[in-house]
């Protein structure tokens, strides 16, 4: 689902790692830039001192034994990438079954007979109509229709729902919803918030499966996308593995308790087809898969029929329009917007997030969003807002690369075939 602003070799402005003095070289490694010793130190120095004030997940001492390129994300020090190239580590991924840590992202309980009204107090989903162990992509919305985030919510079993949500808006997402809670507490309803403290890795390939099922009871064929459950995985308990993920790929989302992480993740590399992965082959396997950034593909001035995210909005909802913004949503579904999200593909130089977006004849129609080189297309990949009228599939139109117009073609997402297992 969600969420890295990361484009490694294609632009690092996003990693907010420009003040550490690194750039990215052409195979994405990221590297010290500036000449001379007395630099160096100087940019070490002031490396550690960032370093020193961002939030560690409890596989940091792990990513750097095992060679983690540790970046800024969202506050907290992350692996961009390990030894592997960026390109190795994306493919590996499709082949194979790669690792990512994404213990940065905000894990919610919601408990209390009224969790479901609450939730849909916030949410565009049908949270009702889930299955017990079902969950769904969802977006948080604002009164103007824009969207706050995307979440996953899914509905347990357990007497809770289990909301996943993207680091890079925690502190936003937790204060909304304890700002809904205050609400629905003071009208006498019965909701009550647990932000966990849990660790979360994401296991994803196409040799997901084969791996994890050895230190699984569950059988995972009957585990579909989007399903969740409670499990013993590989000797540690009490981990929630939800069949989901940010690549396109098979995959599954492990919750795991923090004192427990490293042993699983020892245990899930031991087997040879597992590598470690960072944000950076997870920012071009999700681009390849169509998946949206928020941030960058989706936020606060963009609507879910702009976005091309109608699908997420419920169809009870729709017709109760109950949700935050339903009165500027719903009638844009049928009126149409003026500006959509599109795919695009190109040959020759890439193409990064901001660039103009041109029409044949040379007008500025729209921006791209997020774009990198795809390893497995070997052509550059890019998604962005446009004019409606250029939105079809297959339209003609043109990019602005380095004050050039580069040809362009409006493409189907995702441009690479997603994996997801339905069973």
């Amino acid at each position: 689902m969600m969420w890295t602003r990361v484009l490694v070799g294609v632009g690092v402005s996003g990693l907010g790692v420009s003040g550490l003095g690194l750039r990215a070289s052409r195979d994405g490694v990221l590297r010290v830039a500036g000449a001379g010793c007395a630099g160096r130190r100087q940019q070490q120095r002031q490396a550690s001192s960032a370093e020193a004030t961002l939030k560690k997940t409890p596989l940091f001492d792990f990513h750097r034994q095992h060679g983690g390129k540790m970046v800024e994300f969202a506050g907290w020090s992350m692996p961009v990438q390990y030894k592997d190239s960026h390109i190795a580590s994306h493919m590996h991924t499709r082949e194979h079954c790669s690792i990512f840590d994404v213990s940065h992202m905000l894990q919610t309980k919601v408990h209390g007979r009224d969790r479901v009204k609450f939730m849909e107090s916030l949410v565009v989903a049908d949270i009702a109509e889930l299955k017990d162990n079902q969950g769904t992509l969802s977006l948080f919305t604002n009164e103007k229709g824009g969207i706050i985030d995307d979440l996953i919510v899914t509905k347990t079993d357990q007497g809770y729902l289990y909301v996943v949500s993207n680091a890079g808006c925690a502190d936003k997402d937790s204060a909304h919803m304890k700002a809904r809670l205050a609400e629905f507490k003071a009208a006498g309803c019965d909701v009550d918030l647990e932000f966990l403290d849990e660790a979360l890795i994401a296991l994803q390939g196409p040799s997901m499966s084969g791996v994890l099922q050895q230190g699984l009871k569950e059988d995972l064929s009957k585990l579909t996308f989007m399903t969740s459950t409670l499990a013993t995985v590989f000797g540690v308990p009490d981990c929630r593995v939800t069949r989901c993920g940010y690549t396109g790929e098979d995959g599954v989302e492990i919750s795991v308790p923090r004192s427990r992480v490293v042993e699983l993740t020892e245990k899930l590399l031991a087997n040879s087809e597992v590598k470690l992965a960072g944000l950076g082959s997870r920012d071009s396997l999700r681009l390849e898969a169509g998946l949206c950034l928020y941030g960058n593909d989706i936020d606060e001035t963009t609507t879910p029929v702009e976005a091309t995210l109608v699908w997420t909005i419920g169809k009870r909802r729709r017709q109760t329009k109950d949700f935050p913004g339903a009165d500027i949503i719903i009638p844009q579904i049928k009126a149409k917007t003026a500006r959509k999200r599109i795919g695009l593909v190109s040959t020759g130089p890439p193409v990064r997030q901001h660039t103009p977006i041109l029409s044949p004849e040379g007008k500025v129609i729209g921006e791209v969003t997020s774009g990198c080189p795809s390893p497995c297309l070997k052509k550059n990949v890019a998604m962005g807002y446009v004019d409606a009228a250029f939105s079809k599939n297959g339209t003609a139109i043109q990019v602005e690369v380095r004050k050039k117009a580069v040809a362009a073609t409006v493409s189907k997402m995702p441009f690479v075939p997603t994996n997801y297992y339905s069973g």
